[in-house]
């Protein structure tokens, strides 16, 4: 069957679901006159963002970071920022299902091929298969906590505190049980407290409740930070020669965005086809024939891919495509060989062969 390369669109989705990877073997007999159909991949790159989200806000007491606390760079004004902060890029195969090919093997043999969960060949005539772990991607993770979001910031204000109708008494009053604080941390440590812990567990429990109420009045001066990380996956499939492909967009406020979402700035792709997959010769240098029934495979291309975001590189790297090969087939007849069958294993992101050999 003849093989075309499609003109294939570049596809973006939101998302991308994992599945554990699994084979299915499927055998060449007179039921189905010892022919078996498949369909080889189309490289696809899934593109995750990792995303962060920086929140600040001012402490009360700002103003006064560093007569108190000698602290001249204080949070003065309530913020928030998204930033990239890693991209990850994945190669896997999809079944292209617009071409597809028939291995035709002669009658009283009985060969078979062993397919992935994505429909794609991965093996004749061996259950032998090592497939692809699923990557590995980061979780997402929710917006941090702050000392003032804590049990201990509760306690640490003072009914002097609270009566005080000066801003400026009352960061005075913040200031000087800081420095209580300390002393107290100090006197733990030396040994000089009036009454020490029993044990190891109860002094571990009090160093913890200073450190809690002493970061709660710090961040009344210095102010607070929150982070939180946004995780989504793009996938993304190689068609021509790209130089500034959008893929997604960062929003100061939303997080990671859809591409055509204007509020963010572009997380952009470039792609360049290093290298195109070429018919295999002979030894007088003319190209091969395609064998009769031959068992299909592809001789992929090669691309370098860039993911850049503010004008910095977030990735980079290169890959075989299968879009930018060939598909050549190899004589059927070598699988069913009586004395010595061959064995094949596929490449399931490029349709390449991995290993030829004879049993």
């Amino acid at each position: 069957m003849r093989y075309i390369v499609l003109s294939l669109a570049c596809v973006l989705a939101s998302s991308v679901v994992t599945v554990a990877q699994t084979t299915q073997k499927f055998q060449a007999t007179k039921a189905n006159d010892y022919g078996l159909v498949y369909s080889l991949p189309t490289t696809v790159l899934d593109v995750t963002v990792v995303a962060e989200r920086v929140v600040k806000r001012p402490g009360e007491f700002y103003m006064y970071a560093k007569k108190y606390l000698n602290v001249s760079d204080p949070v003065s004004e309530p913020s928030e920022s998204w930033t990239v902060k890693k991209v990850i890029v994945n190669a896997r195969g999809v079944a292209n299902g617009g071409e597809r090919y028939l291995m035709q093997f002669k009658g009283g043999t009985a060969p078979y091929v062993v397919m992935d969960n994505a429909d794609l060949p991965v093996a004749i005539n061996t259950e032998d298969v090592v497939l692809p772990e699923a990557p590995v991607l980061p979780e997402p993770v929710g917006l941090s906590s702050t000392p003032l979001d804590t049990e201990a910031a509760r306690y640490v204000i003072s009914e002097e505190m609270l009566q005080s109708q000066s801003s400026a008494k009352r960061a005075e009053l913040a200031a000087k049980r800081i420095y209580e604080l300390r002393q107290s941390r100090s006197d733990l440590i030396t040994g000089q407290a009036d009454q020490m812990p029993p044990d190891g567990t109860a002094m571990q429990i009090v160093m913890d409740q200073i450190g809690a109420q002493e970061a709660a009045l710090t961040a009344m001066f210095v102010g607070t930070e929150q982070r939180e990380t946004a995780v989504k996956t793009f996938t993304y499939i190689p068609h021509d020669e790209v130089t500034r492909y959008v893929l997604a967009r960062v929003s100061a406020l939303d997080g990671i965005v859809d591409s055509d979402d204007l509020s963010g700035d572009p997380i952009t792709l470039s792609l360049n086809i290093t290298d195109r997959g070429k018919m295999p010769v002979n030894d007088k240098g003319e190209t091969k024939e395609f064998p009769k029934g031959g068992v299909a495979y592809c001789i992929p291309g090669a691309a370098s891919v860039k993911i850049s975001f503010r004008g910095e590189t977030c990735w980079e790297g290169s890959m075989d495509v299968a879009q930018y090969g060939i598909v050549f087939g190899l004589d059927p007849k070598m699988f069913t060989d009586k004395k010595a069958p061959a064995y094949l294993l596929l490449d399931p992101v490029t349709g390449a062969i991995k290993e030829l050999g004879t049993k």
